[in-house]
C-alpha cells in the first residue's frame, strides 16, 4: 500500500482516473511536461497545437501552469470563458483552438496566483471535469515544471495517451527533465518522445548554425533513456516577436512541419 507521502504513485494510473465533463468527448490526451523551467514548453505547446489545427484537427488547450499560465499570451487571448448551466465553454483562438487556463479569469494578467498545492490541484480537476471541451481530436495539456502537485494531478486523474518531454541543450536542463521521465516510468505513463528546444541559432547573415547553449544532448539523452527522439527547435527571432505579439498561430516555421508527424491521430 502506498504511504500518505508518495501519492499512491505505486498504484494503477487508472485507480485515480476521473471522466471528463459529459458534454466532452475527446479523442486523445497528450500532456507535454518538462520538470525543468524556462525551456519554452509552453512555446512547443502552443506550436503543437497550431501544427494539428494547421491538419485539420480539432484542438483544445488545458493550461495546467496555474501559478505561472502563458498560454493565453501567446495566443494574443482575453476572452473569459462562458459559463453557462452545463459549464465553462473555453473560448477559441484565431484558428479555432480551444483554451482554457486560470489567467482567463483573472481581472489582470499580470495577478499573482497564491495558492497552496490542494487548491491549484482542484483548480486542474475543474478545467477537465467542469469545462465542456466538446468534440476534440486532441486536448494537449501544458504542464507546469517540477513534479508536484499540479503534474501530479494531471498525470493521476486523466487518461493521457502519452507525454511529449521538452528540453534544452544545456546538461542541468537535460538532469531535471530525467526527474520527470523517471517520474512518468513510475506512474506508467507513455512517452511519445522527446524534444530539444532552443537547439542552435541560424545567424541571419552567413547562415552559420550557433549552438548558443553548448552541443545538443537531446538525442543522447533519448537514446540512454529507451525513448524516442521527436526532434530539435532552433531558437527564431520570428517566433520569439510572434510569442510576445500573441500571435503564435502565424509562425510559419519548418518546426510546424516536423511536428505534425509526431503525432498519429
Amino acid at each position: 500500500m502506498a504511504s500518505q507521502g508518495d501519492h499512491g504513485l505505486g498504484d494503477s494510473q487508472t485507480d485515480f482516473q476521473v471522466p471528463p465533463h459529459e458534454l466532452s468527448k475527446i479523442q486523445h490526451v497528450v500532456a507535454v511536461m518538462s520538470g525543468k523551467g524556462g525551456v519554452g514548453k509552453s512555446s512547443v505547446t502552443a506550436l503543437l497545437a497550431t501544427a494539428l489545427r494547421r491538419r485539420g484537427l480539432a484542438v483544445g488547450v488545458l493550461d495546467a501552469d496555474i501559478t505561472g499560465p502563458s498560454i493565453p499570451r501567446l495566443f494574443g487571448l482575453h476572452k473569459r470563458p462562458e459559463f453557462t448551466e452545463f459549464g465553462m465553454f473555453p473560448p477559441l483562438t484565431d484558428t479555432g483552438i480551444k483554451v482554457m487556463s486560470l489567467n482567463l479569469l483573472l481581472d489582470a494578467e499580470d495577478d499573482p496566483v497564491i495558492w497552496r498545492g490542494p487548491l491549484i490541484g482542484g483548480a486542474v480537476k475543474q478545467f477537465w471535469t467542469d469545462v465542456v471541451w466538446g468534440d476534440l481530436d486532441y486536448l494537449l495539456i501544458d504542464l507546469p515544471p517540477g513534479t508536484g502537485d499540479s503534474p501530479l494531478t494531471v498525470l493521476q486523474i486523466l487518461p493521457l495517451d502519452g507525454l511529449v518531454i521538452v528540453t534544452s541543450p544545456q546538461e542541468l536542463a537535460n538532469m531535471v527533465v530525467k526527474k520527470a521521465i523517471k517520474m512518468a516510468d513510475k506512474m506508467e505513463i507513455p512517452i511519445i518522445g522527446l524534444v530539444e528546444n532552443m537547439s542552435y541559432a541560424i545567424c541571419p547573415h552567413c547562415e552559420e548554425k550557433w549552438e548558443l547553449f553548448g552541443p545538443s544532448r537531446g538525442a543522447g539523452v533519448a537514446q540512454d533513456i529507451g525513448i524516442p527522439f521527436l526532434g530539435t527547435i532552433p531558437l527564431d527571432p520570428r517566433l520569439t516577436a510572434l510569442c510576445d505579439t500573441g500571435a503564435v498561430e502565424e509562425y510559419n516555421g519548418e518546426v510546424i512541419a516536423r511536428m505534425q508527424g509526431w503525432l498519429n491521430s
